[in-house]
C-alpha cells in the first residue's frame, strides 16, 4: 500500500522546471507509475515563456507519459509537477489585477468623458488611478521564484492521480499525463499538444490543479461530456466554466474530446499558493483522499 504521506514528503519541494529537483521528482514519478505497470515516456520540449528570463532564451522541460502495454487509453489523468514561487501568493494577485483592471476602467472613462465634454476629474478618479498604478507595480515586482514547494499545488494533484489510479481495477483504459512548465504558462501542455495531439484525440482530460483539504470541490468545465459529467456528480462539485486561474485543462482539452479541471480550496488557500507557507506539513490528504476516490467511482461506472 501506497504512504502518500511519504510520498508527500517526497515530492512537495521546491521543483521550479530546469531546476535539480524537478529531475529528481520526475524520477520519483517515473518510478511510481513504474510500479503501478505503466509504461513511461519523457516527452522532452523547449518553449519560451514572458515568465522565463522575459522570453529571451528557450526553457527546457519535460513531460511525462505513462500507458499501461496493450491498453487503449480513453481517459486522461493529467497533473503538472512542477512548482514556483512568488513574492505575491495567488490571492494577492487577484487583488492586484482587480486594481490594475480598476484603473485601465478609470483611464477608459475619463477618455470618454473628455470626449464628451470638459473634463473634470475628482477625488475618486484620483483614487482610481492611485489603485490602478498600485496593481500594476504589484504585478510588475511578482518575478517567479523557486521558494515555495508546491504542497496544493501542486504536489497534492500529483497524488491525486496515482491515488485515483490505486482505487482502479487494472483493466480501466486510464493513462497519465505529468506537464511540466505549467507554472510558466502551461508550456509544458501546449507543446505536448503541438507534438503529441493524436494521443488525446477522441479522450476526455481530466486534470488535477490544487487540492486542498478545506473548501469545496470545484469541476472546471472546459469541454462537458458524459465521463467529465460523471465526476462532477460524483465529487458533489460546484460546475464552473471560467474561473480568474490558469491551468493546463484548457490546453489540453483544445486536442481532446472533453475535459475537466478539478480543484478543491476555499480563499484561504489561494492566500498560500505560491508562498513559502504551501507546505506539505499542513495537509492532511483528505481532499486529495475524497477526490480520487468520487473520480475512480466515476470512471468504473457503466
Amino acid at each position: 500500500m501506497t504512504d502518500y504521506r511519504a510520498l508527500l514528503a517526497a515530492i512537495a519541494v521546491p521543483r521550479l522546471s530546469g531546476t535539480a529537483a524537478n529531475l529528481q521528482i520526475r524520477d520519483v514519478l517515473k518510478r511510481e507509475l513504474g510500479a503501478r505497470g505503466f509504461v513511461v515516456m519523457e516527452h522532452r520540449f523547449t518553449g519560451r515563456s514572458l515568465l522565463y528570463r522575459f522570453g529571451r532564451a528557450p526553457l527546457e522541460g519535460v513531460n511525462l507519459i505513462g500507458v499501461r502495454p496493450r491498453a487503449r487509453v480513453s481517459v486522461w489523468l493529467a497533473a503538472h509537477y512542477d512548482s514556483k514561487g512568488q513574492p505575491l501568493s495567488m490571492a494577492a494577485r487577484l487583488a492586484a489585477a482587480a486594481l490594475a483592471t480598476l484603473g485601465a476602467l478609470e483611464l477608459l472613462a475619463l477618455a470618454v468623458r473628455g470626449w464628451l465634454g470638459p473634463l473634470h476629474a475628482g477625488l475618486p478618479d484620483l483614487l482610481a488611478g492611485v489603485a490602478g498604478v498600485a496593481g500594476l507595480l504589484l504585478l510588475a515586482t511578482n518575478r517567479v521564484t523557486n521558494r515555495s514547494a508546491g504542497a496544493v499545488d501542486n504536489a497534492a494533484g500529483v497524488l491525486a492521480v496515482l491515488a485515483t489510479l490505486d482505487a482502479l481495477p487494472p483493466d480501466v483504459g486510464v493513462g497519465v499525463l505529468f506537464p511540466d512548465a505549467e507554472e510558466y504558462g502551461m508550456v509544458g501542455a501546449r507543446a505536448l499538444v503541438r507534438d503529441r495531439a493524436n494521443l488525446l484525440g477522441d479522450t476526455c482530460v481530466i486534470n488535477f490543479d490544487g487540492i486542498d483539504d478545506r473548501g469545496a470541490t470545484i469541476a472546471l468545465v472546459h469541454r462537458p461530456g458524459p465521463i467529465s459529467e460523471r465526476v462532477a456528480a460524483a465529487l458533489g462539485a460546484r460546475r464552473a466554466r471560467r474561473l480568474p486561474v490558469l491551468v493546463d485543462g484548457p490546453v489540453l482539452t483544445s486536442a481532446a474530446r472533453e475535459g475537466v479541471t478539478i480543484m478543491r480550496g476555499d480563499w484561504r488557500t489561494a492566500t498560500i499558493v505560491h508562498t513559502p507557507r504551501d507546505s506539505a506539513e499542513r495537509l492532511t490528504l483528505n481532499g486529495v483522499r475524497t477526490v480520487a476516490e468520487g473520480v475512480a467511482r466515476a470512471l468504473t461506472q457503466a
